[in-house]
């Protein structure tokens, strides 16, 4: 996925002016950045909801088709099952129930879910919700993955469980992502490389991350180093 030349304003505030970036295929992306700078726009232009004033977003043919975006809300149905929250969102391109119970009950098995299926949102603590809509997003046949902070206002155990828990799904489909958070920690655990954005026109920082995922543990040096980087990129933005 290629964002070339784009720019966007709300009234009088610019906020990308001729900006470029390209995210390579079955990648992620990670977006981060002070309140105000970008970030949810720029999902919202890769989903196709907002149109860039100027500019155009090429995507390989492997991108084109269904989008799952993760919230930061779980956003479940209150009258459904752990099941069937992710049952019912397979409907739309899985018809055969077989198989929407075979895909359902593989994602919830892999987020540690297995013995919760029969139990409602709200008996849920929030982060078992949270893995409810992890796992509901990867079970959701997609070409383009987009994550708004969905690992934000949790404690920083469940917080890396979290992590921990996407990064197992994703690594068994990778998929084209873009991942918006607040955290440079969770940013360097997952992303493939790193953006921060705070000027209109090109991200202050945009950095390759060679670690392979699993072997990254954020006591690394490299990674504090990136770390420290990336923090006073945002304190000066």
């Amino acid at each position: 996925m290629r964002f070339l030349n784009i720019s966007k304003r709300y009234g009088e505030n610019q906020v990308f002016d001729n900006f470029s970036i390209e995210v390579s295929p079955s990648t992620i992306l990670s977006v981060v950045g002070p309140s105000g700078e970008g970030k949810t726009t720029l999902l919202q232009m890769a989903a196709g909801l907002l149109s860039p004033d100027e500019g155009m977003i090429e995507k390989e043919v492997g991108e084109q088709g269904s989008i799952s975006y993760l919230f930061q809300e779980p956003r479940l149905l209150p009258a459904s099952t752990v099941y069937e929250n992710v049952e019912l969102s397979l409907r739309s391109f899985c018809k055969e129930k077989h198989e929407r119970e075979e895909r359902a009950l593989h994602y919830l098995d892999l987020v540690g879910l297995q013995d919760s299926l029969s139990l409602y949102p709200y008996q849920l603590s929030g982060g078992m919700r949270q893995r409810v809509a992890i796992a509901r997003a990867f079970a959701h046949q997609c070409d383009l993955m987009l994550l708004d902070e969905p690992f934000q206002s949790l404690d920083i155990k469940l917080k890396y469980a979290l992590v921990t828990s996407f990064i197992k799904l994703w690594e068994e489909s990778p998929k084209t992502t873009l991942f918006v958070t607040h955290d440079p920690k969770e940013a360097i655990l997952l992303g493939d490389a790193v953006c921060c954005l705070g000027n209109p026109k090109q991200p202050l920082l945009y950095q390759t991350i060679d670690i392979p995922r699993k072997a990254r543990n954020i006591g690394d040096a490299l990674l504090l180093a990136l770390e420290a980087k990336l923090m006073g990129t945002l304190v000066q933005s």
